[in-house]
């Protein structure tokens, strides 16, 4: 079928949007047939990491190899430097008091500013060695911080400073309250996206080991999260085959929105998942996507971080908050 994947983005699109196919019935309740894929902006080179401020209406992402962070407003529809240089940030997130946090890869740090807009670096070693490249963020009820620790950084010069990773690849839970970190996960190669069920009951995480490592699988795991605390029962919620997927986000019926790039090109954009692992849907974009996030005035705007460019999509359902 003809996604229209080589549209002209100026241009009105006819509804239904053709790139937003759906493949499970269950979809047709979230999809909307007079919203489109929009691009909001281009100019970027790998752009990652959105996260949604609704007090300033406004979308904060990481643009890697450029050192920035970048902020789109949603009343003028501009965009504009957040920070640069921003230590070849990756993952945002906020907590539960409306503070950003940030994964950074050139520094190896998770990183807090504050509503002032000073910076605390929360956490940037483990047992008297650094950590690798932190490299997604979420937050917990409790106040404590996930975070994913592949190292991606270290790879080249292009996304953070050529180096030897110090610290085997890991899931850690850091208590706001205490500053200790603890190991949930070490079993993947390369952790990735991550991101809690509605009721925080359990816990999503990616493996995109297979770009360095020839025939590992590229699934998103799921996990029992037992107390708040740790991690047990560790299962593959889904698989994808040639594709990869990297960030992702949970919608409040407990959906799982996936970016997927690195693979074939048909499976690029936004692979959607329902609560048992079934794909329901898919929104294709012509450029392979890295992450994404619920926002908008009511939180049922999907903004999409893709290779370049900035995309956004209104859907019938809300994402969670926090995240």
């Amino acid at each position: 079928m003809d996604r229209q994947l080589d549209r002209d983005w100026t241009r009105p699109v006819r509804y239904p949007d053709p790139a937003v196919e759906v493949i499970d019935k269950r979809f047709h309740r979230y999809r909307l047939g007079s919203a489109a894929v929009e691009r909001l902006w281009t100019g970027g080179r790998w752009n990652e990491g959105p996260v949604w401020f609704g007090d300033q209406r406004a979308l904060i992402w990481s643009d890697i190899p450029n050192d920035r962070m970048l902020r789109w407003c949603e009343v003028t529809d501009t965009v504009n430097v957040f920070r640069q240089p921003s230590h070849n940030a990756n993952g945002n997130s906020r907590d539960r008091q409306g503070r950003l946090l940030t994964c950074e890869h050139r520094s190896r740090r998770v990183r807090r500013t504050e509503i002032d807009g000073t910076l605390t670096v929360l956490l940037d070693s483990f047992e008297g060695r650094r950590l690798n490249g932190p490299n997604d963020i979420v937050t917990h009820p409790d106040g404590a911080i996930w975070f994913t620790d592949p190292g991606y950084g270290t790879h080249g010069h292009y996304e953070g400073d050529k180096g030897e990773l110090e610290l085997p690849t890991r899931t850690y839970r850091l208590d706001a309250g205490t500053g200790l970190a603890t190991v949930v996960d070490e079993v993947m190669e390369r952790p990735n996206g991550l991101a809690f069920s509605p009721d925080y009951s359990r816990l999503y995480i990616a493996d995109t080991g297979a770009s360095h490592k020839r025939g590992h699988p590229r699934q998103i795991h799921v996990y029992d999260v037992i107390d708040g605390l740790g991690l047990a029962n560790g299962r593959v919620f889904c698989d994808f085959g040639k594709s990869s997927p990297d960030g992702f986000r949970v919608d409040m019926d407990g959906n799982l929105w996936a970016a997927v790039g690195w693979g074939d090109p048909a499976d690029d954009g936004v692979h959607v998942f329902a609560p048992d692992g079934t794909r329901i849907a898919a929104i294709h974009l012509p450029e392979g996507a890295a992450n994404l996030c619920f926002g908008g005035v009511k939180r049922n705007r999907l903004f999409i971080t893709a290779s370049q460019s900035i995309y956004a999509l209104y859907v019938d359902v809300q994402g969670m908050p926090y995240s």
